[in-house]
């Protein structure tokens, strides 16, 4: 009877282990062009990043996985225990373009990435002092907003306030949301470095703007295998949240709807949710945005290419390549010498995946 009761209880963790398991998890990282590594190390560094890998390719590499005809040095910057949320910079030898600069966010190709940060205000001082001194930014300075209902009308100073300042810092090669929370945490969005000087976390969410298509949405879950963990929530800028039209430059009477993809352990209980989300902002049509779809591909400077890790990469190439993305490449080792391929999902966006 025990040997059964043991064996029970030993086929029970090998269940509850496959159950945990997932072949892809959060967006692994964000790809950001440049001409010199230097600088942005060191930025990132303020935000406790620190340098791992370092690997090149030759031109006639790069033209294959990235369609770009440059010789490409990148080196991958890790944030302490994370699987997600890093940083590739990919220094190209002949870039193609200035990137998406000091765009604002409201623009068909817009790529960001947002971090959890112990002290916003910090943060923010440095960003005006950098204007002052003339440099290109371009600043939303923090604004309160409500992003869950904890407490129904909680009476100020007497009862529990539950909110978060968010930012948007935008610099000629660098698109930051920073928000910090108040009166509430998720435990699992985002673990701060508190040694690091602007006291952050990795990159919680990746941000991508679209002309709203329904379609296009499924590849994410139905394709790539994300869990869609919330929909039809639109922000307009007569509503209640100000951050929401500040970021996204809201015109008025203008709107957007937010779909959000998480790795699949993830849960659509909020207070439960895994950072490394894929949020797509969604824009009707008749909102006649900027397209910059060509400033935000691998070759242009600045945020240019997300990807995700995954497991038995042939799988999903052959799904990848039965679904409705365009110019899937073969697979082929990246720069870092890890099997890698590229395609143009059905809303038009670069991504490369890698085991």
């Amino acid at each position: 009877m025990k040997k059964l009761v043991l064996l029970f209880i030993i086929l029970l963790g090998i269940i509850n282990t496959m159950a945990e398991e997932t072949t892809i998890g959060g967006v692994y990282e964000v790809g950001i062009g440049a001409t010199d590594e230097k600088p942005l190390i060191e930025y990132f560094e303020r935000f406790g990043y620190k340098v791992g890998k370092k690997g090149k390719i030759t031109a006639k590499q790069a033209k294959k996985l990235y369609n770009v005809n440059s010789e490409l040095n990148s080196i991958r910057l890790y944030h302490q225990d994370a699987d997600h949320g890093l940083i590739r910079i990919m220094v190209w030898d002949k870039p193609i373009n200035e990137g998406l600069g000091l765009s604002n966010m409201k623009v068909i190709g817009n790529r960001c990435g947002a971090m959890l940060n112990g002290n916003i205000y910090n943060l923010q001082n440095h960003a005006e002092q950098a204007i002052r001194n003339g440099e290109k930014v371009f600043l939303v300075p923090p604004i309160y907003a409500e992003i869950y209902k904890i407490t129904d009308n909680p009476k100020p100073f007497y009862e529990n306030l539950a909110g978060v300042r968010e930012m948007a810092l935008i610099r000629p090669l660098t698109r930051q949301i920073i928000f910090q929370r108040f009166g509430y945490n998720i435990p699992k969005y985002g673990k701060i470095n508190e040694d690091s000087y602007f006291k952050s976390s990795q990159i919680t969410h990746f941000g991508m703007v679209v002309y709203d298509n329904r379609e296009d949405l499924d590849f994410y879950d139905k394709v790539l295998g994300l869990l869609r963990v919330k929909d039809k929530i639109e922000y307009e800028s007569t509503i209640e949240d100000p951050s929401a039209k500040a970021v996204f430059s809201l015109e008025e009477h203008q709107t957007y709807t937010a779909t959000d993809f998480d790795n699949p352990l993830s849960s659509k209980n909020p207070m439960e949710a895994l950072s490394g989300r894929l949020k797509i902002i969604r824009f009707s049509k008749g909102s006649k945005l900027e397209d910059k779809m060509e400033y935000s591909k691998p070759g242009s400077l600045g945020y240019s290419l997300y990807t995700y890790k995954v497991k038995d990469i042939e799988k999903y190439h052959q799904k990848v390549k039965m679904s409705k993305a365009t110019e899937v490449t073969k697979i082929y080792v990246n720069e870092f010498g890890e099997k890698s391929f590229s395609f143009i999902a059905p809303d038009g966006y670069f991504w490369t995946l890698l085991e």
